[in-house]
């Protein structure tokens, strides 16, 4: 399997399992066998998985990415045998970090649910082709990633807009949003990935879907107060 389909949710999700590392091997940079190139993705992507490893307060020194053939036995089991004794001397995960069983649960739960608001925000950075190891600290810095949690985008349908045509309920990836025939249709902020469908779908003749960036998403609609009054044609 190319390194390029590794994809920035399968490295969360491992350590959600409780994982305490996680190794990537792919074919040498610019030595593609499917002419992809899909190893400098997946070199960007660790890139970008360990600064918000930093962000969370786990050690990004738990994952690692290296180039390799397939004819370089000798070389991938060194390397394997290396990482492993660089996880074990790091221990289960969270505890060199200070953080118990729950809080990594919590804290990785919630980049696993952004993972593809992450990935959107940053598709051109990550099919950048990187020409030296000195560029790989500057594709993603802190600063970038820090403004990357603290400007979270959220979608929010305004009720007064809202005319329960169910295209966003029907588009939306991840079953985000409850509604059903003439019933204002609200955003399950817990369930949503934040990937900007419902933004897009909803007509443009409603324009109910809003999106909310550095301020609180409005409580939604109680749902006893959700039927949509229709007015009822005149009798000719």
């Amino acid at each position: 399997m190319c390194s390029g389909r590794v994809d920035l949710g399968f490295v969360f999700r491992a350590f959600s399992k409780g994982i305490d590392g996680v190794f990537i091997g792919g074919c040498h940079l610019n030595e593609c066998n499917y002419v992809t190139h899909g190893n400098y993705h997946a070199l960007n992507m660790v890139l970008l998985a360990k600064r918000i490893m930093e962000h969370i307060g786990l050690n990004p020194e738990r994952l690692r990415i290296e180039f390799m053939s397939g004819a370089e036995a000798t070389l991938f089991a060194e390397t394997v045998n290396s990482f492993v004794r660089q996880v074990k001397k790091l221990g289960p995960l969270g505890k060199s970090e200070g953080m118990d069983q729950n809080e990594v649960k919590s804290k990785v739960a919630e980049v696993t649910r952004l993972v593809p608001y992450i990935k959107m925000v940053n598709n051109n950075k990550l099919g950048a082709r990187l020409n030296s190891p000195e560029e790989y600290g500057g594709l993603f810095t802190h600063d970038d990633i820090e403004q990357l949690f603290r400007e979270v985008v959220s979608y929010y349908i305004d009720p007064a807009k809202c005319q329960a045509c169910s295209t966003c309920l029907k588009r939306c990836p991840a079953d985000a949003i409850v509604g059903g025939k003439n019933l204002i249709h609200v955003i399950d902020q817990e369930k949503c990935i934040k990937c900007g469908t419902c933004f897009e779908v909803c007509p443009p003749r409603f324009g109910a879907v809003r999106k909310i960036s550095c301020e609180p998403v409005p409580p939604p609609v109680p749902e006893g107060v959700r039927t949509i009054a229709r007015k009822s044609k005149a009798l000719s």
